[in-house]
């Protein structure tokens, strides 16, 4: 009995012990249950409370004193601010295009050389190819070892985000390789090679895809017009224009300085963009020393062979002028825009580094048109501090204000003239003056020489320029000089 009594009465006080355990917790629950309605209750008063007083001044622009008005206004705030919501103007959605869904063959890197302009009409050939190849292009790398030596990375330049989505129903373009694949890379797995100059799509079709299915990925380190211009399926061109005129923006940051640069020159008038290049890279590779004097011969001598992939070394300067494939002196260009009854008030942008010779060689320019302006004048060295030494940034800034420009005259047709002429034409043909080199400095010599007067001379220009002023024209292939052996379209895009 007793081990019953002493076994009945633990085990009631082992329940009754639960019994407290469970009691208590319920206790505290309810306690925090019913504070947390009281403060609840207490919070919903005192906005209710505040809502009359406040809420009319946020809905009315916080009027300096309290009116009866505004309490009318903040009992009926549920109607005010569903009647503001549907007021407000719709904000515009971004539509992206619908990605295109293929059998993905491998992975295109590439690195791009040369300066801006040749990069950019690089990218719209690995785009099309790309395409064409049914591969996954990685975006590009751009030059940072040749003259200009920019340290900019794509995303500097571009606004890589619209550059992948904007082409998303064409191409895959990814910012770097999936990490599986960039192991293989980092293993050496990876094929390296420069594509032949002026390759039809075929080569590609035929040579580079299977290298890219074999090797998952081909790094093309070269990319300098390796996609010839003429001749080629009519989606590749189309695609190409799609990617240099829609795709290729530049970042918000040189949109807006662009745009800076355009306001300051519309607030003084029209003005003509001069893409002058006269620039001492562009003389020493191309050997073209017209109005240089010793020093200046001998100093872009040496550089020139001071660059190996600058094959040419050998250069007849006087014979390359006469066959037009020298740019355009400033003087040269003093006497044409005059020639062409350019208005001598009109502002005149050079589009273009530093001009070789500096204020000797600009001297005629500058009296024949005393507007000559540059960014680096009309800007704030603080505008411009996170731009220099980067001259691909600079050079984006040209581009821009070259596309606004009333009339836009290239003294050589490099790749920015060619890129920013196709550009012009797509925005409208607007007037583009592409000036006949080899008539003109036989022009300037017999006008020089006294052979010709002013009058004729400037008659002669203008009719041999009637037709070069930018408007609708079939794009032809233009055959060059003996001293040269390929054969180049007259401008990028311009056909389409």
């Amino acid at each position: 009995m007793g081990l019953k009594t002493a076994t009945f009465g633990g085990d009631r006080l082992e329940k009754l012990r639960n019994s407290g355990m469970v009691s208590r917790p319920r206790m505290k629950l309810w306690m925090v249950r019913a504070t947390t309605s009281v403060l609840l209750w207490t919070c919903l008063v005192q906005l209710t409370a505040l809502g009359e007083t406040w809420g009319p001044r946020v809905l009315k622009g916080w009027p300096s004193c309290f009116s009866q008005e505004s309490a009318m206004a903040g009992r009926d705030g549920a109607v005010a601010v569903a009647l503001d919501v549907k007021s407000l103007p719709e904000l515009p959605v971004k539509v992206l295009p619908p990605k295109r869904v293929y059998k993905n063959n491998g992975y295109l890197m590439v690195s791009c050389n040369g300066g801006l302009n040749q990069m950019r009409a690089a990218i719209c050939d690995m785009v099309a190819i790309a395409r064409h190849l049914n591969v996954t292009l990685i975006v590009p790398e751009l030059d940072k070892a040749s003259f200009w030596n920019d340290p900019s990375e794509f995303q500097d330049i571009f606004d890589v985000d619209h550059f992948i989505t904007s082409l998303r129903d064409e191409v895959r373009i990814l910012k770097e390789l999936p990490p599986r694949v960039k192991r293989r890379v980092e293993l050496g797995m990876i094929y390296n090679m420069p594509p032949i100059s002026w390759s039809d799509i075929s080569y590609y079709q035929n040579q580079i895809l299977p290298l890219i299915q074999k090797y998952k990925v081909v790094h093309l380190n070269r990319t300098d017009s390796r996609l010839a211009n003429n001749a080629q399926p009519m989606e590749i061109q189309k695609l190409r224009c799609r990617v240099n005129f829609g795709a290729l923006r530049f970042t918000p940051q040189i949109e807006e300085l662009g745009r800076k640069v355009i306001k300051i020159l519309r607030q003084n008038g029209p003005f003509i963009v001069l893409h002058l290049r006269y620039e001492m890279d562009m003389l020493a590779f191309s050997g073209c020393t017209q109005g240089c004097n010793k020093e200046e011969v001998e100093e872009l001598t040496r550089m020139r062979y001071a660059y190996p992939w600058w094959k040419e070394k050998i250069i007849n300067s006087d014979l390359k002028r006469k066959d037009g494939l020298c740019p355009l002196t400033p003087e040269e260009t003093a006497l044409t825009l005059r020639a062409l009854d350019i208005d001598h008030n009109i502002q005149v942008y050079i589009a273009a580094g530093e001009i070789y010779g500096g204020k000797r060689r600009m001297a005629s320019l500058r009296a024949a048109y005393p507007n000559v302006v540059r960014k680096e004048t009309l800007l704030e060295p603080s505008d411009l501090r996170f731009f220099q030494n980067h001259s691909s940034q600079m050079a984006a800034l040209d581009y821009l204000v070259s596309l606004e420009s009333d009339i836009f005259v290239p003294t050589y047709d490099g790749n920015m003239a060619k890129v920013v002429e196709g550009h012009r034409r797509y925005l409208g043909y607007k007037k583009t003056i592409s000036l006949d080199r080899r008539l003109l400095v036989n022009l300037v010599d017999q006008y020089n020489s006294g052979s010709l007067t002013w009058n004729e001379f400037s008659t002669a220009v203008k009719d041999a320029h009637a037709e070069c002023m930018g408007n609708p024209a079939k794009s032809r292939v233009k055959e060059l000089p003996s001293t040269q052996s390929w054969r180049v379209k007259e401008d990028f895009g311009g056909a389409l």
